[in-house]
């Protein structure tokens, strides 16, 4: 069984996902990522909630990928809005699976939601903070 929460944040959206992100399930991150990322759909960082995420496939990650793409696609179109995609309480045998494919390269994983949170907002445009990615600055 398969669940997600979207919760609009000060600094963000969470995507709080629960149980299962498999083949069937990832139409349901696919219509909440249309939803974030559609006119009016918020600002700031996205944080993808991974702590209660049981098992992933490769249908669950190009889910996420779907959704990083969007994200940034929008952000190139938006200039005043943040939108990234940030990772947050990834349960490690999911950990495993973005570094063994060099994922964990592409997402910026944070040890919680409020970290993410944070390190999205510290590195919006105008915040005056370099952009970070896994502890490495970005050009």
């Amino acid at each position: 069984m398969f669940s997600i929460e979207v919760r609009e944040e000060e600094w963000g959206t969470v995507l709080v996902l629960r149980g299962e992100l498999d083949h069937d399930s990832v139409v349901q991150l696919d219509e909440a990522g249309r939803r974030v990322t559609a006119p009016g759909g918020g600002e700031g960082t996205v944080v993808a909630d991974l702590a209660g995420l049981t098992f992933c496939d490769s249908s669950g990650v190009s889910a996420l990928l779907r959704l990083y793409r969007a994200l940034e696609a929008r952000h190139r179109g938006l200039e005043a809005r943040h939108r990234g995609l940030a990772l947050a309480a990834v349960p490690p045998t999911v950990l495993r699976l973005f570094t063994l494919t060099g994922l964990d390269q592409i997402f910026p994983v944070h040890a919680d939601v409020h970290g993410a949170l944070a390190a999205g907002r510290d590195t919006a445009p105008g915040a005056g903070a370099p952009a970070r990615q896994n502890g490495k600055e970005t050009t």
